[in-house]
């Protein structure tokens, strides 16, 4: 192989599974010497990848964890396995790897060629997810939309329907995506109302990229200093502005809850952002933190704890829960008529 780009490209594939390649079987995959694969293992090494080389009268190559993370080459399957992933996690926000996910999601779609683009889509299309029911699912091609063009500048049109129902066109210069965990958000400069906004994605529709560029205008977010002075790219002037918009929205909510339950098991069962409950001592635990969630996004994720727990405050959220603990009382105590009442004949799915 006397082309020294695709001879690069196909010692790396081959590297890339994780074995030791002998000189000899490569030079002879290659059909080329062994000291023409000398050559082209100090080139790739040069260019960033750890390829160690061990000793011996055979000697072989492998490709070893470096300190940073080179480009990968990927073949038709894995490229599908993994952009199908990143899709689960990008649409549902997941919290912890939500924007890492769309970040690569849209740079693996860039160069996906159309065959397995095709294949992705046909393959999101057939599945269901099995999601908490707490959050927001969002078209990932939506997510990957906004973040290209938000990367590259670009201005957007999309449609967009507000809390209202009330359906508008949109043409914005996006600045960044924000995830709550339980929501996607976007930061963006609105040019019909000259003024900045956060739209929530879910409600985005048809985004569609328009090729005119911009120069980013600075965000307006008190005490943050510019992007070059912190040394980020802009996410953390976004969250701030997102969290200040919500927090005019929506008002805060001050909880005190009890729940009869260790620290820990409440802490694994609660969303990060209310934060951690402290040990009340007596095998139960308190939490104190304050959200701007709805009234009936908190009753239920508190109920979701799966343990006794009792509201001290605030007032509206106590009101809220007796409410409901009615209306479920109500439920339970009058079956529908016609209803079998042994809850054993269900019509769950069969299980093998």
């Amino acid at each position: 192989m006397s082309d020294t780009p695709a001879r690069l490209l196909k010692l790396l594939s081959l590297l890339q599974t994780p074995r030791e390649w002998p000189g000899g079987e490569l030079a002879e995959r290659l059909d080329v010497s062994p000291r023409t694969i000398r050559r082209d293992i100090d080139r790739l090494r040069d260019l960033g990848y750890p390829v160690e080389a061990s000793r011996g009268s055979v000697g072989g190559y492998r490709l070893i964890a470096g300190a940073a993370m080179p480009p990968l080459l990927l073949d038709d399957e894995e490229a599908v396995a993994i952009a199908v992933g990143l899709r689960a996690g990008a649409g549902h926000a997941i919290e912890g790897v939500d924007e890492a996910s769309v970040r690569a999601l849209a740079k693996l779609e860039q160069v996906l060629p159309s065959r397995l683009r095709h294949r992705v889509s046909a393959l999101q299309n057939a599945t269901v997810p099995l999601t908490r029911g707490d959050g927001s699912t969002i078209d990932p091609r939506t997510l990957t939309t906004l973040a290209s063009a938000a990367t590259g500048r670009e201005r957007l049109r999309f449609a967009y329907r507000s809390g209202d129902g009330t359906r508008t066109k949109r043409q914005v210069e996006p600045y960044r995506l924000v995830s709550t965990g339980q929501r996607w958000y976007l930061v963006a400069y609105d040019l019909g109302r000259e003024d900045w906004r956060t739209f929530r994605v879910d409600r985005v529709g048809e985004p569609y990229a328009t090729g005119a560029r911009f120069t980013p205008r600075p965000l307006p977010v008190e005490g943050a200093g510019s992007d070059a002075e912190r040394g980020d790219t802009g996410s953390g002037d976004a969250a701030r502005f997102l969290a200040r918009s919500m927090r005019r929205m929506q008002p805060e909510l001050r909880l005190d809850v009890r729940f009869g339950a260790p620290a820990e098991f409440v802490t694994a069962r609660l969303p990060a952002h209310l934060g951690a409950p402290e040990p009340d001592g007596e095998g139960g635990c308190r939490l104190r933190a304050s959200c701007t969630d709805s009234l009936e996004w908190v009753a239920l994720r508190l109920a979701l704890v799966d343990c006794e727990f009792s509201v001290q405050g605030p007032p509206q959220l106590l009101a809220y829960l007796e409410g409901l603990g009615a209306r479920l009382t109500r439920a339970a105590a009058e079956p529908r008529q016609g209803a079998d009442p042994d809850p054993r004949h269900g019509t769950g799915p069969e299980q093998g």
